[in-house]
């Protein structure tokens, strides 16, 4: 019960609301939707307000509340509420969001009468742009001050999602659009409510949630900053990815085996070692629950991307004075010397990981709102990937940018800036949702209709998430081509050399060839290969540093490549195994370049043109087919310049 929620949906359809309607219809729908899948017990409720139609129980019981319909009573969510609130109707009287209010909180209180522990929700959107009646007794503030309390008293919170902006087609009175506003602030003052301006329909899709979720602490204790200094905290996750929680369907196996002769494995190069309860229990690190102060260090050496999990938030423990003021003090400390603590935390008995992770000072700008700290998991150093590519700053003068190329690259970032000056700023984190879960939405309604339904096209709305802005693209054509130009792709002509080199030595290497090389068949390519063998040992290089991407299995395969070309070399008689180390040389040689490993390919070429054995006819071979060094003009990681090309004596 404690989870369930009651949420009545009330929607403005008057005639100035006619442009939203269909952004609404794909909004409450989804909402909907959604809670088919996480929230199926859930209670959802529509009234309408703006049409010409009237149809709610108070007009009955004490008149008025005209202009107003329940379109559908609160009930659990199902297939039949989300077809309703797909095909809404089209309003013609302007519509009195305070009736709307009215109404909802009645079908909540008949509803749910005493004190439970149901959440209760209403949720209002409107453009707030016709003007309210006039009250029989007393001001509309004192009207709405009265209404607010009573939402107070039953428990019951509200949202009011306000459209604005290219929304709105019609022109809004300023003096009922004001008065309006501050009808609806004395809501938000009064009572737990949450009002939110949307401009476009994208925000508009993010602005009403699903639920507004109990948030559950994390961890509940002191912030150890000394043996003698301790801050009590809670910390709650402040972010957290969304995903649908499904379950797979299938069939019990012919044959079960028995949860006491099961045992877990883990991978340990080709074996599977199995690991007993008792041993896993043996070898887990075992830390004491807290929350521990290492140090602080300048918030330069905490850079964005170390960033590696959901952000928790510390806040001090609620109605501790002390502990308010300790951390408030600590985290305006921090920010004036633009510091980080360093914290080592386990949030929980038993844990058997250990985080570490930076805690940056939130100072608040509301006066009821204490400071707090953001907290993010940083990475150790097995968790940190480096790239194997070399850092701009190396290249060579003629791969730099020109002043040119800057000035039309810094045009395209200015062009798409989501947050121009003095404009709206789009896809805000708060009012965006994620495209694919809305779509997965919309594809799990279509498919407990019809299994056999297709999968439908991306929503235009979502559209405007995934993809620029076509007006802003077509707008700022000149910019994109400006930038197209500066940066049209040319082919190196060392790298095109040597291609075709690569390309002449493989066709001059099968006309020499005296037997023919009958390539694997892809089944055997793609099997896992640990070495270099016959028959086909530059098929099988690719196999094998292609099965496994990692550094590893690369030099690797290098490795056993060399070693297969020093056996034909030395098994060779008058040359007959030439074109196949050739061969062997010649996928070394592009593969290192893919890789960039060239150093490797070089190193290796080098010590063959100085092998301590009688190679003269081999290396005259080579040179005949023209195999060079990669050339450090065409490949950023290779060192060899021209004068460094070896020569056959």
């Amino acid at each position: 019960m404690a989870n369930k929620e009651a949420l009545v949906l009330l929607l403005d359809v008057g005639p100035s609301m006619h442009s939203v309607i269909p952004v609404i219809e794909k909004l409450c729908s989804m909402l909907v939707q959604k809670k088919l899948i996480y929230n199926r017990h859930d209670k959802v409720g529509v009234v309408l307000f703006g049409t010409k139609e009237t149809c709610n129980e108070l007009t009955l019981e004490l008149g008025g509340y005209r202009h107003v319909v329940v379109l559908k009573n609160l009930k659990d969510v199902d297939g039949d509420m989300v077809e309703a609130l797909q095909k809404l109707p089209r309003g013609t009287k302007d519509g009195d969001f305070l009736d709307a209010i009215v109404v909802g909180m009645d079908m909540l209180i008949k509803m749910y009468p005493k004190a439970n522990k149901v959440k209760k929700r209403l949720c209002l959107i409107t453009n707030a742009q016709c003007p309210i009646k006039e009250s029989i007794e007393g001001t509309k503030e004192e009207q709405v001050t009265t209404i607010a309390k009573q939402m107070s008293v039953h428990g019951t919170r509200m949202e009011s999602i306000i459209v604005r902006g290219k929304l709105c087609r019609k022109k809004a009175n300023k003096s009922t659009a004001s008065e309006n506003h501050r009808l609806l602030n004395i809501f938000s003052k009064e009572t737990s409510t949450r009002i939110v301006y949307v401009g476009n329909p994208v925000s508009l899709f993010g602005a009403l949630k699903t639920q507004n979720k109990t948030p559950h602490t994390v961890f509940r204790g002191d912030l150890e900053l000394s043996s003698k200094m301790k801050i009590k905290v809670w910390v709650y996750k402040k972010t957290i990815e969304e995903l649908p929680n499904l379950k797979k369907c299938y069939e019990s196996p012919d044959i079960v085996v028995p949860s006491d002769q099961r045992v877990r494995g883990y991978h340990y190069g080709p074996q599977i070692v199995p690991m007993s309860k008792v041993a896993l229990d043996a070898v887990k690190f075992k830390p004491e629950k807290g929350v521990k102060l290492l140090g602080f260090t300048n918030s330069s050496n905490v850079l964005r991307h170390y960033y590696m999990k959901d952000v928790n938030i510390f806040i001090p423990e609620p109605e501790n004075t002390n502990a308010m003021l300790a951390l408030s003090a600590l985290a305006r400390a921090m920010k004036e010397m633009n510091k980080v603590a360093i914290l080592r935390c386990v949030w929980r008995r038993g844990q058997t990981k250990v985080v570490i992770g930076g805690l940056i000072p939130n100072i608040s700008d509301k006066e009821n709102i204490p400071d707090s700290f953001y907290f993010n998991v940083l990475p150790f150093a097995e968790d940190v990937r480096e790239f194997q590519f070399p850092s701009f700053s190396k290249l060579p003068a003629v791969l730099q940018p020109n002043q040119q190329q800057l000035e039309a690259a810094a045009n395209l970032v200015e062009m798409l800036d989501l947050a121009p000056c003095g404009k709206e700023k789009a896809l805000l984190p708060d009012f965006t949702p994620n495209p694919v879960l809305e779509r997965f939405y919309r594809c799990l309604e279509l498919k407990s209709k019809n299994p056999g339904a297709a999968v439908p096209p991306i929503d235009e709305t979502l559209k405007k998430i995934t993809e620029p802005d076509s007006n802003l693209v077509l707008k700022n054509k000149s910019v994109i081509d400006s930038f197209r130009r500066c940066f049209e792709p040319n082919e190196n002509p060392r790298h095109k050399k040597l291609r075709r080199l690569l390309l002449e030595k493989s066709s001059s290497s099968e006309e020499d060839c005296n037997r023919d090389i009958t390539p694997l068949p892809s089944n055997l390519i793609k099997v896992k290969v640990d070495s270099v063998c016959n028959p086909t040992p530059p098929q099988v290089f690719e196999a094998m540093s292609g099965s496994r991407n990692t550094q590893d299995s690369v030099v690797k395969a290098i490795k056993d490549t060399r070693n297969k070309i020093f056996e034909l070399i030395d098994e060779s008689n008058d040359g007959d195994n030439y074109p196949e180390a050739l061969q062997c040389l010649t996928a070394l040689q592009e593969k290192c370049i893919v890789d960039q490993e060239s150093e490797q390919f070089n190193n290796f070429l080098r010590r063959l043109w100085n092998f301590d054995r009688n190679l003269q006819n081999f290396r005259g071979y080579l040179a005949s087919r023209g195999l060079t060094l990669i050339p450090k003009a065409g490949f950023l990681d290779s060192q060899v310049t021209e004068e460094d090309e070896p020569k056959v004596e």
